[in-house]
């Protein structure tokens, strides 16, 4: 095994570090996927493409990948120079626009897993899926919940977001994990009062995220990438994966 990846051995065969490197992984959104490509990188997943048209602020700090270097700089460009400074041998590709109906099939295009960390402020996030779907593009789906990271992986043959609500976004999302994990007599209670909390605030800000989610994301879509390359048994939506540092 080359000495970037000595210290994977064991976990990883030398046939499976091979087989990572070149698998092609589209990463939309670079907020909390810039916590997820560092990760993945790191893990050996060297041909990455990052999508995003936002813009590095300073609310980002908290959780994503950034410094304050990075402010007023566009995300998809600072990852990039992050990501070719761990490793400047890696194919990494970056792309600062939004993606949107006009572009959505060139940007997919040539990819086998797309990690779908895209803004619920259009149709465009389940759009992507479905389109993916079609295409035989794996999706993973990663949600911020503070304490905890969840991850839902849509697939060719399995549910999409749509049946949880034909009005989807990231709050139903929460509202779904909390039903499903009471009918499992799973304690998620500090999940129920965040989110109460949030939905009774007065002044209508974006959900609350902490650092240690986005980190606790990193590690579970890169173990995700990990058994989707090397074709493991993984849970499909709508079965997903949440760990919390609470349980």
């Amino acid at each position: 095994m080359e000495e970037l990846y000595q210290r994977n051995r064991i976990y990883l065969t030398e046939e499976e570090q091979n087989t990572i490197k070149t698998y092609p992984v589209l990463i939309a959104g670079c907020g909390i996927g810039s916590n997820i490509a560092e990760c993945a990188l790191r893990f050996g997943f060297e041909k990455l493409t990052i999508v995003d048209g936002d813009i590095v602020e300073r609310s980002n700090l908290n959780r994503q990948n950034y410094t304050l270097n990075d402010i007023s700089f566009f995300k998809a460009e600072r990852l990039f120079k992050r990501l070719k400074e761990i490793n400047p041998d890696a194919d990494i590709k970056f792309h600062t626009e939004y993606i949107d109906h006009n572009n959505i099939n060139t940007l997919i295009k040539d990819h086998k897993i797309a990690i779908n960390a895209l803004d619920f402020t259009s149709d465009i996030p389940l759009y992507f899926d479905q389109l993916c779907q079609e295409k035989d593009i794996v999706v993973l789906h990663p949600y911020n919940l503070g304490w905890a990271g969840l991850v839902a992986v849509i697939t060719p043959d399995s549910e999409n977001l749509h049946s949880v609500s034909s009005n989807f976004n990231e709050l139903e999302m929460v509202k779904f994990i909390i039903k499903d994990l009471k009918s499992k007599d799973k304690n998620y209670n500090w999940l129920e009062s965040t989110l109460d909390a949030y939905i009774n605030e007065e002044e209508k800000l974006s959900p609350p995220q902490l650092s240690v989610a986005s980190w606790i994301l990193g590690g579970i879509c890169t173990q995700l990438l990990y058994l989707i390359t090397t074709q493991q048994e993984i849970k499909t939506f709508p079965e997903y994966y949440i760990k919390s540092i609470l349980l």
